[in-house]
């Protein structure tokens, strides 16, 4: 395996160094060891993941960068544990993952909200498929759609919503049923540059209030720095951990901090791992 390193910094304002990756805290989050991916095909095997060996450790929010075709969907549904891995294991909440579990909300690009069921109706389907109790959760939905700003809009179609409001709806969806884990495939990609911006400080303050352990893909380097407690860089496929970053910026954060030296210090690091590989996409 390759070393795997992070960036810290000693205080705000001071110049970034290279140290050891951040220490397990014990406390049960997820936890790879030796996780890889081959795809077999009729020309021969595709390895799409090579072995990685990281941990992410309860509430903590950890953020996946990397290059078009790295494997890092893959990784998401092999933790979601909707694809196996094709050796290794994978710890969620301290539970080997076997089998599609319910300790993990998954947010995708799309919202994939059901045209003829309202927002309501939509956020809440998880606890019909589940058949959990209906009435004991209908409280906790309307209390997340409040969180997200969409008080009053409980009734209305898809249709007749924003793309924004559609996906703050899908976070609400993962978030109903109460997991430990959020998993999000690239949640803002099909947005417009604004609106996502205004997503990642919504996402940020749903995940500090929350204090859900989430599990972030993305292709955009500022997104990522912005949202993480770690970023995990990731290498041309087949995928392999280049190094793991500690962001050392302060909570809450507001888009202000895109200004701070730290903030464009680091970007530019991580961006030089794909100057050297070619384009991320």
């Amino acid at each position: 395996m390759q070393p795997v390193t992070k960036v810290t910094a000693d205080q705000p304002g001071a110049h970034l160094r290279l140290v050891s990756d951040r220490t397990d805290t014990g406390k049960p989050g997820i936890k790879l060891k030796g996780v890889s991916k081959t795809y077999r095909s009729r020309d021969g095997d595709v390895p799409s993941l090579q072995p990685l060996d990281f941990h992410i450790n309860q509430g903590e929010f950890f953020v996946v960068v990397g290059p078009s075709g790295c494997g890092k969907s893959t990784l998401l549904k092999m933790i979601s544990g909707l694809l196996p891995p094709s050796t290794g294991e994978i710890l969620v909440e301290g539970e080997q993952v076997t089998k599609p579990h319910g300790n993990v909300g998954i947010v995708f690009q799309n919202a994939l909200l059901l045209p003829w069921r309202s927002i309501l109706s939509n956020v809440m389907l998880p606890i019909d498929m589940k058949r959990l109790p209906r009435a004991k959760y209908l409280a906790r939905a309307q209390q997340l759609l409040k969180l997200v700003g969409l008080e009053g809009f409980e009734k209305k179609l898809p249709w007749q919503l924003s793309g924004g409001m559609q996906q703050r709806a899908s976070i609400c969806r993962a978030l109903v049923h109460d997991p430990k884990i959020m998993l999000m495939d690239e949640p803002f990609g099909a947005l417009d540059a604004m609106t996502r911006e205004r997503m990642n400080v919504e996402l940020s303050r749903i995940q500090r209030e929350t204090g859900k352990t989430v599990l972030l893909i993305t292709h955009s380097i500022p997104e990522a720095v912005f949202l993480a407690d770690r970023v995990l860089v990731m290498t041309e496929r087949p995928g392999a951990i280049a190094a793991i970053y500690d962001v050392p910026l302060p909570r809450p954060r507001s888009l202000d901090v895109m200004a701070d030296p730290i903030f464009t210090e680091l970007v530019q690091r991580i961006r030089k791992h794909f100057f050297t590989q070619g384009a991320l996409d």
